[in-house]
C-alpha cells in the first residue's frame, strides 16, 4: 500500500465532533486511523478503527503502530476525546474526579506522547487538541472546575509543545469550543446553552471541523489556542 496519503489519528472518534473530524479528514484524502471505545470498523479500507479506553496506554500503543504498520506514516493527531461533568466543587465525587483525568489528561498525555516520537523520525507533523473557552471564562451558572483544571492544562501544554517543536518540523495547537450542538446536550436543554454565548447560538460540529482544517492547513501558526466560541471567551 502507498503510504503518500497523509495520516490522521483522530481520538473520541464514534459520534460529535470526532465522527465530524473522520469525515473532515477523509475527505481531505487523510487516511485515518479512529479510536474510542465503542468505535465500529466502517468499511472504508482508509479508516481504520481502534477501539479502546484513551485513558489506557494500550490504546494509544495500538493506535500509533497500527497507523505506522496499515498506513507508514503518521502526520495528525487530532486529540477530541474528552468528559464533561458539571457540577458544584464540592460535590465532585473521587470517582468523577479519576474518570476525568483518565480520559482528559491521561489521554492527552499518552497518545500525544506516542504520536510525537513518531513524527520526530519524520521530522514534521501537526498535532491539535480540542479543549474548552470555559478555561477563559468560567460561568455563574455553569459550575465546571475540574473541565477548567483538566482542558486548561491542556491549553498550557499545547504552547509548551509548541516551543519544544517549534524548530522540529511539529506543530502543535488546540481549539477552544463553546457548546457545539452535539448527541452529548439533549434538545430540551438547547435554549439554555444558546445563551451561554453571546451570538445566542450553540456552535455546530462543521465550525470545529472548520477550525481545525484551517489550523491543519496554516504552516505558519503554531502554539495558537483558536476560540470557536461565539464570544464566549471575550467577554459576556
Amino acid at each position: 500500500m502507498s503510504n503518500e496519503q497523509k495520516v490522521a489519528i483522530i481520538t473520541g472518534a464514534s459520534q460529535g465532533i470526532g465522527a465530524g473530524l473522520v469525515k473532515a479528514y477523509r475527505d481531505r484524502n487523510y487516511r485515518v486511523v479512529a479510536t474510542s471505545r465503542s468505535i465500529k470498523q466502517s468499511g472504508d479500507p482508509d479508516i481504520l478503527a481502534v477501539p479502546g479506553d484513551i485513558g489506557d496506554p494500550a490504546t494509544a500503543d495500538r493506535a500509533v503502530k497500527q497507523a505506522i504498520s496499515r498506513f507508514g506514516r503518521l502526520d495528525t493527531l487530532v486529540n477530541n476525546a474528552g468528559i464533561f461533568i458539571a457540577k458544584p466543587f464540592t460535590e465532585y465525587t473521587a470517582e468523577d474526579f479519576a474518570t476525568k483525568i483518565a480520559t482528559n489528561v491521561a489521554g492527552f498525555f499518552h497518545m500525544t506522547q506516542r504520536a510525537a516520537a513518531e513524527m520526530l523520525k519524520q521530522g514534521s507533523g501537526h498535532i491539535v487538541s480540542i479543549t474548552t473557552s470555559l478555561t477563559d471564562q468560567a460561568i455563574s451558572t455553569v459550575p465546571t472546575v475540574l473541565a477548567n483544571l483538566t482542558k486548561g492544562g491542556i491549553n498550557s501544554a499545547t504552547k509548551a509543545l509548541a516551543i519544544e517543536y517549534a524548530s522540529k518540523g511539529i506543530r502543535v495547537n488546540a481549539v477552544s469550543p463553546g457548546v457545539i450542538k452535539t448527541p452529548m446536550h439533549s434538545p430540551d436543554t438547547h435554549e439554555f446553552l444558546s445563551g451561554l454565548h453571546p451570538v445566542k447560538r450553540m456552535g455546530d460540529v462543521r465550525d470545529i471541523m472548520d477550525a481545525v482544517l484551517y489550523l491543519e492547513a496554516a504552516g505558519f501558526v503554531t502554539g495558537e489556542i483558536l476560540h470557536v466560541d461565539g464570544g464566549q471567551s471575550a467577554g459576556h
